[in-house]
């Protein structure tokens, strides 16, 4: 599967990369600047198009998780607070906050006078109305849920005034602002919240942009907001542009048809490098890809659910399958060198709260070790050197689902199928578009899938989605897993990270849950990817947020900083190093690019689907 990248909060999306069709490329190329191109705007209109992460399939911010979603949500929805360069967390609608004593009660002073897009005041009532349905509601509690699982009640005593009373102290809670909507528009929604995709347009928001239009499978077209307190975007419209792969993206950015472009291979981005009016950038790793093996799935109340192979479900099965891959090789020949080997849960590019198995625990490519565990559990090879289950006599023969319009995703197939096949497990490739890979998954209808996840800052919405809570409901409705994991002890240590004021002690304890994570492999981490984009230098300027460090390195960027600063390229200056200047404060919203920082999203690890 695959989510995403920043947000709002903290949560990483789903990341749902656009693969690349080399056969169908050359037909792609000649046809990108005239099938599915955004319509021209009026002369006078400075239009920024850029690249979707992801498919889109829905505006609602209560259901939506996919990068190409929630990168547009960020952008039309307000949160309480954003983070800023150095992902700290500042004021959008708060201005100040204080806590209590007992650290369970939080009060937040929220800014006066601002409107909805329709001329709606927007209040602090409209913050506890989002809250409070999120909270009790099982539905709108599909993307955001475990944000705010912890919470006591919420109010809103006056129009500037909205208090968050929690069950525990809670450390994150700056961390944790979800996309507030509009109470006026919504309470008629929330009968058929499920089944509401958000796109009457224009739809009524607030943020740097408005959404105006959609169309499926193609682009959304977002209009300035020129009120908006932070100030008002330098490009009249936005264009959020899905390409089915990134060749095609690719050939949009060089024909000009694109200003930007997201989430290019290391194949394209070595290619780009020295292109006239093409800079390439590049962000640490934010977000991971791997495969995720379903152990059994299951519901809420233990129900068991899907058409997962039951083989794995044991654990030896898993664990082998780690030892048979060889990570070096896939950072090697699907990255060129641009990226990591994965091991722990949180990407590399989080140092304060990544984590790396020591010599003894580490599992390394070693095909005699994996070999080894799978005869001493008694998988005997039978014919085609098939591995046997000595209880039903069944194959070792998993599906193996695949991102169609993810390149990678194929390039890793063809590995993962070869290495397998030599410890006596059979794969079988399925390849599926974005949305069919990701939106079935808590139904429990799959052996092994490709996964890539982002995070932000704070990670406590990645670390959510491995606890038993977000498995889905009795029905098999409004589950928000990754992998129908469920751990007793994993759960505790989630409950107290959340608890922890020390970051140093919260980082011990996160550390602790990835240790549980590796060994249970369940996702099993593949590598990081280097965040890899281009920009065109000849129609636009400080796109990128900072200078790149001696390595080349930039600082992360997200979506909501550069959409909104991002300027026709007859500014003076091609870099972004501005603050951002509203009401008389200066503040630097910067959100973690590969994160929501608070919305989260699975995103596109390059892609993950």
């Amino acid at each position: 599967m695959t989510s995403i990248r920043n947000r709002f909060i903290s949560r990483g999306p789903r990341l749902g990369g656009r693969g690349v069709a080399a056969i169908a490329a050359a037909a792609l190329v000649a046809a990108v600047a005239f099938v599915g191109a955004a319509p021209a705007d009026a002369a006078s209109d400075k239009k920024l198009t850029v690249a979707s992460e992801t498919e889109i399939s829905t505006f609602n911010p209560f259901l939506a998780y996919f990068d190409g979603e929630l990168d547009i949500i960020a952008t039309i929805y307000p949160s309480l607070t954003v983070g800023d360069a150095r992902n700290n967390m500042v004021g959008y609608l708060a201005t100040k906050w204080t806590t209590s004593s007992d650290k369970l009660t939080w009060t937040f002073t929220i800014r006066s006078g601002l409107k909805w897009s329709d001329g709606k005041p927007l209040t602090a009532a409209d913050i506890a109305w989002t809250y409070n349905l999120v909270m009790t509601n099982a539905t709108a509690a599909t993307a955001n849920g475990s944000l705010v699982s912890n919470f006591a009640k919420v109010s809103a005593p006056n129009a500037t005034t909205f208090v968050i009373t929690t069950k525990t102290p809670q450390a994150n809670i700056l961390y944790t602002s979800i996309p507030v909507v509009p109470e006026h528009i919504w309470k008629s929604k929330v009968s058929d919240l499920k089944n509401f995709k958000n796109m009457q347009f224009p739809v009524v928001g607030y943020g740097p942009y408005q959404l105006v239009g959609y169309k499926t499978d193609q682009y959304a077209t977002l209009k300035a907001n020129k009120d908006f307190f932070m100030g008002a975007p330098k490009y009249d419209t936005l264009v959020s542009q899905y390409f089915k792969n990134s060749d095609a993206s690719v050939a949009a950015l060089k024909s000009g048809q694109l200003n930007q472009d997201s989430g290019i291979t290391a194949t394209q981005f070595k290619a780009l490098k020295g292109a006239k009016n093409i800079e390439t950038y590049q962000q640490a790793p934010t977000g991971w890809t791997g495969i995720e093996i379903n152990p059994g799935a299951k519901t809420k109340t233990n129900k068991a659910i899907g058409t997962g192979n039951p083989i794995l479900k044991d654990q030896k099965v898993r664990t082998a399958i780690a030892w048979a891959i060889d990570r070096k090789t896939l950072v090697a020949k699907v990255l060129d060198g641009l990226g990591q080997p994965g091991a722990g849960y949180i990407p590399s590019g989080y140092p304060q709260w990544s984590w790396q198995p020591d010599a003894s625990q580490a599992i390394t490519f070693d095909p005699t070790k994996a070999n080894q565990i799978l005869d001493q559990a008694g998988y005997t090879k039978g014919p085609g050197g098939i591995r046997v289950d000595p209880k039903t006599h069944k194959k070792l023969s998993f599906r193996l689902g695949i991102h169609s319009d993810t390149t990678t995703d194929s390039q890793i197939a063809t590995y993962l199928v070869s290495w397998l096949k030599d410890v006596g497990i059979q794969l079988t490739v399925e390849s599926m578009s974005f949305n069919q890979l990701n939106k079935d998954l808590a139904k429990g209808d799959w052996d092994i899938l490709m996964d890539s996840w982002g995070t932000g800052a704070d990670p406590t919405y990645l670390l959510s989605i491995q606890t038993c809570g977000v498995l889905p409901d009795a029905d098999g409705s409004n589950g928000n897993t990754d992998a129908f994991f469920c751990d007793k002890k994993y759960d505790a240590d989630y409950k107290l990270q959340t608890q922890q004021f020390d970051q140093s002690q919260r980082a011990v304890t996160i550390r602790e849950m990835q240790g549980i994570l590796y060994n249970a492999n369940v996702d099993i981490m593949l590598y990081y990817s280097d965040s890899l984009s281009a920009v065109r230098t000849d129609t636009t300027a400080k796109y990128m947020y900072g200078k790149p460090n001696a390595q080349g390195i930039y600082p992360l960027q997200n979506r909501f900083y550069d959409w909104r600063t991002a300027a026709p390229a007859d500014s003076k200056s091609s870099s972004n190093t501005g603050l951002y200047t509203g009401v008389g404060i200066a503040v630097v919203v910067v959100i973690v690019a590969a994160g929501l920082i608070i919305w989260r999203r699975r995103s596109t690890a390059a892609d993950r689907e």
